[in-house]
Formats: C-alpha cells, sequence, structure tokens
C-alpha cells in the first residue's frame, strides 16, 4: 500500500520529522496524532504524494485517495453526481451514455444502437448502474440528500462541497484513504455513518482527527508526531490502549526520574562533604561521576508542549446597536439561500447561527462581513462598529503572504517588535514568521487568523467554526478567550462546547431567519447543525 523510510519532513529551514521510517497495509487504520504544528498535515500531503521529503523514500502501491484539510476547488459547474462519480472516472462514461440514448432518437438507427452499446460497455465496465446506487448511498450517508445531488457545486456551501470531497474519496477505487480532519463540517448522523464506514473499510487509512470518538471507534494504530524530538512513534494498538499505555509510560516516567534526582542528590551531598578530606577527594569525584550517570540513564519525563496564549480584542466603544441586517436574500442560481433575513446585534450581544448545512449560515457570515454582497436587503453599520471576522476556509489569510505579512495586512498598526511579540503567544517563533501561510496545518491558520483579531480592537466578532482544526489544548484555550471577550460575538459552530462557553442570549435559527431568546431545547440543534 504505502511504504516510507529513514523520511525527513521539513518546512523551509525547520525540521519537523528526522529519519522517520514506517508501513500501511490492508486493515491498518492509523490515528495520526499530535500538537498542531507538529507536522502531521505536511507528512500526510508526501503520503499523498503532492509534497516530496527532504530525505528518504515513499513507496505507493495501488490507488490512494486523499481529502485534505482544505480541498481544492472543483469546477463549480459540475453537478455533485459528476464531481462523485469522477473518482472512478465515472461521470464520462455516464454523460457518453446519456448522449447516446438522445442519440437514438435523431440518428439513423444503426450508427445510434452501436453507438449506444458501446456507451453502455464502457459505463457497466466501470461498475454500471450498482456504482451509481453506491454513490449515492455514500453521498446521502455524509449528509448529501437526493434534491442536491443535480446542483452545481458553485451552488452548494462551504460545508457541502466538503462532503462532495469526502464523498468522492470513500466512492473511489479500493485502496488507501488518508483523511485530513475527516469529520469537519459534518452533523452527528454523518459522523455516525463515517465511524462505521471507516471501522469496516478493508483497505489502508490514516485519519487525523481531534475527534477522539472517532479514533476510539476506528483506529487500531497510532503514530504520535513528537515536534519536540523531530520523531514519529508507533504504537500498534487501538486508541483507548494508547492513552492508557501512554499515561502509565508517563507515569512510570516521573517516577523513575524523581527517584534518580533522590539518589543522585543524597551522593552529591555526600561527595560535597568529602572533598574537604585529602584522603577521600577521590571518592568524592567518583560519586559526583555515578550521580550524573545515574541521571544520564534515566529517561526524562515529557516536557509539558506550549499552548498558544489566545486573548481577543478590547473592543473599542460603539453605539448601542453596532451592527444590523434588514431583509437580507441571496440565491445562488435558482437556490434560495436566505430570504428575507433581519438581524440587530446590540453591543456585547451574544448570539449563535444555527441550521443545518447549505441553509446559509457561513453565507450570512460573509455578507456581514462585506466579503459577499447580499441580492436584496442591506447591511446596516451602527456607531463606532469594529468588525472582526473569522472564517472557517480561512479566506482572510493570503496563502502566497508570508505569517509577519498576513498579520501585517490584519492589524497595519503594530511596529515589528510588537507582531513578534503577539505572533510568539501564538506560537509563531523565530524563522515561523517567514512562513508562506500556504504551507501552514488548518490549526496553524486557525491561530494565525485568531492572531489578526488582537489587534483589530473590533467591537463585533463574526466568528465561522473558530475551534475546527484545533489541539484539545489549543481548543481549550479558544474557547476561554471567548469566554472572556466583551464585545458581541455572531457564532457559527456543530461544537457543543463553543456554546457553552459563548454563553448565548440569543439564536438565529436558518433558513427560516427565526430569532428567538437562546434556552437549553436549542442545544440538541448544535450537533446537526
Amino acid at each position: 500500500m504505502i511504504t516510507f523510510r529513514d523520511v525527513d519532513v521539513r518546512v523551509g529551514a525547520r525540521l519537523l520529522l528526522s529519519g522517520i521510517t514506517a508501513h500501511i497495509a490492508p486493515g491498518d487504520r492509523v490515528g495520526l496524532v499530535g500538537r498542531n504544528g507538529a507536522g502531521k498535515t505536511t507528512l500526510m500531503r508526501i503520503l499523498a504524494g503532492q509534497g516530496r521529503p527532504a530525505a528518504g523514500t515513499v513507496v505507493r502501491t495501488g490507488p490512494v485517495g486523499y481529502l485534505p484539510q482544505d480541498p481544492s476547488a472543483a469546477d463549480p459547474s459540475l453537478t455533485v453526481t459528476d464531481r462523485i462519480l469522477s473518482a472512478r472516472g465515472m461521470d464520462e462514461a455516464v454523460r457518453a451514455l446519456r448522449a447516446a440514448e438522445l442519440a437514438l432518437a435523431e440518428l439513423p438507427a444503426d450508427s445510434a444502437m452501436a453507438r449506444y452499446v458501446r456507451a453502455e460497455a464502457e459505463f457497466q465496465a466501470r461498475g454500471g448502474y450498482a456504482a451509481e446506487a453506491e454513490a449515492a448511498r455514500v453521498a446521502a450517508g455524509l449528509g448529501l440528500p437526493d434534491r442536491l445531488l443535480a446542483q452545481p457545486l458553485g451552488t452548494l456551501s462551504g460545508g457541502q462541497r466538503r462532503r462532495v470531497e469526502l464523498a468522492r474519496v470513500l466512492f473511489a477505487e479500493r485502496g488507501t484513504l488518508l483523511l485530513d480532519e475527516p469529520t469537519n463540517h459534518l452533523d452527528g448522523d454523518s459522523i455516525a455513518w463515517l465511524r462505521s464506514f471507516l471501522a469496516s473499510y478493508q483497505g489502508g487509512l490514516v485519519v487525523i482527527s481531534h475527534d477522539t470518538d472517532l479514533l476510539a471507534d476506528v483506529v487500531n494504530r497510532v503514530w504520535r508526531l513528537d515536534a519536540e524530538l523531530a520523531a514519529m512513534e508507533v504504537h500498534n494498538t487501538d486508541w483507548k490502549t494508547y492513552l492508557a499505555d501512554s499515561g502509565a509510560a508517563e507515569r512510570r516516567r516521573v517516577r523513575q526520574r524523581a527517584a534518580a534526582e533522590r539518589k543522585a542528590a543524597a551522593l552529591r551531598a555526600q561527595a560535597d562533604r568529602m572533598r574537604s578530606n585529602v584522603a577521600t577527594a577521590v571518592r568524592a569525584r567518583d560519586m559526583a561521576r555515578r550521580a550524573d550517570r545515574m541521571l544520564a540513564g534515566v529517561e526524562p519525563a515529557r516536557r509539558t508542549e506550549k499552548v498558544a496564549r489566545i486573548r481577543l480584542p478590547e473592543p473599542a466603544p460603539s453605539g448601542r446597536v453596532p451592527l444590523g441586517a434588514v431583509s437580507l436574500g441571496k440565491s445562488y442560481g435558482s437556490l434560495e439561500v436566505l430570504t428575507g433575513v433581519d438581524l440587530a446585534v446590540d453591543r456585547g450581544a451574544r448570539l449563535v447561527v444555527l441550521g443545518l448545512n447549505g441553509a446559509g449560515k457561513t453565507t450570512l457570515l460573509k455578507i456581514l462581513a462585506g466579503r459577499l454582497a447580499p441580492d436584496s436587503g442591506r447591511v446596516v453599520h451602527g456607531h463606532g462598529l469594529r468588525l472582526g471576522y473569522f472564517a472557517q476556509e480561512h479566506d482572510t489569510l493570503d496563502p502566497a503572504r508570508t505569517v509577519g505579512q498576513n498579520l501585517a495586512l490584519a492589524a497595519p498598526g503594530l511596529s515589528d517588535g510588537e507582531a513578534r511579540n503577539i505572533l510568539g503567544s501564538f506560537l509563531f517563533g523565530g524563522d515561523d514568521v517567514d512562513k508562506p501561510a500556504g504551507v501552514l496545518s488548518g490549526g496553524e491558520k486557525t491561530r494565525l487568523a485568531l492572531a489578526g483579531l488582537v489587534s483589530s480592537g473590533a467591537n463585533v466578532l463574526l466568528l465561522d467554526e473558530p475551534t475546527n482544526n484545533l489541539d484539545p489544548a489549543s481548543r481549550a484555550e479558544v474557547l476561554r478567550a471567548v469566554g472572556a471577550y466583551k464585545g458581541a460575538v455572531v457564532m457559527v459552530t456543530h461544537d457543543e462546547e463553543a456554546v457553552e462557553a459563548l454563553r448565548p442570549e440569543r439564536v438565529l435559527v436558518l433558513p427560516d431567519g427565526v430569532e428567538d431568546l437562546w434556552n437549553e431545547g436549542y442545544a440538541d440543534l448544535i450537533s446537526l447543525a
């Protein structure tokens, strides 16, 4: 399937992984874990053939399906069905068959029938009607209903387009699946279906996910990337056993280190007392060396990994209603997404936007942020409004510009020293400032986008899935920052804990545009949103 040997992984001058070796065979379901920035996404791209290792070899046998965190945009005119079927080359076969069917009524019988027979033979060779039905089942399992299958991709929401790309990868010929955060933008039912699909998958699988329930249900091996050591630990166990073994091993390291330090301290104290006596000075030196050897022979306890110190901006003063909207409407072709949405965001208000994928949540935030024009209605800017916008697909970042340049665009008034201090608090230190944003992992892009809000003075934040792609420690820090922010927040999220941290006062339910006071009855809608 995939074998890699003595692989080095670099981003710019920074060595992320050194000399790693492993193999993925049929039936291996690997959880690739590690803190944001440890190299998970970069390694996955190399395994998929979309990047090259700095050293070592990667050998692939059989098909490889790859879902990146930010899938490249497909032709927006393609239908959902054609995009999924293209994974097996069936889209062209289906179009040829449909054209041959039409030709039966227009061309001479012999030539039309010969054309139809050829087209049907090609269609059947690629899987035929059974494969079409399989594609529809995968799409339905991921929350893409029949009514969407004939729609062009350009009419879909960002979450729906990502589901289409995931469906395409799962429908492809059986081989090795490389999935980077596959549960992003999925509702609870779709995640449950995906867990079942992957748990029974017979090919190879490598998955990056911060969904620990998915890892617990699916993986039978764990690769942990250690950023401090530039190494990869291979654990041939399932997720629960890995967690238990890792915890026990760390506790053992701590106990052994503490015991060795106590013994070494006693030896050194005894050596210090003996040094002043000429007769025992040699023995004192031997005892000190023994203490050094004792500590050198014990594996140190792991250092606590750094966590970004995330803080949101101190809001600038504003009027009583800094942001509003009147009768907003938006359509994509014949698909009506928003209809007559009214909104008033009071100073310091906390509002959560809920609705199924495709209901217009991201579209609403883009319109409020001025990134998208409504077809009807208008956005109202109140006195003193200062907007901060976090986009779920990181489209506020310029991938061709460096980390430092992106921060300068978001906060142009910062001095070089102030910018470096902010970036350092978000774990971008040293040469990281000069990395292009396009090579960052999803979690790193999230941190950079949040760093851009810090000095904005924003008094209204529009947050679209702010916890996506974050490791647990960074996610907890984002939730703490959201809870402490004193300005107004309009948030779109599938994350129940993010809603708990927000403590919303009001809820807007799309597509109907119904606004209500928040109550716990709406909590059941969060994972379905």
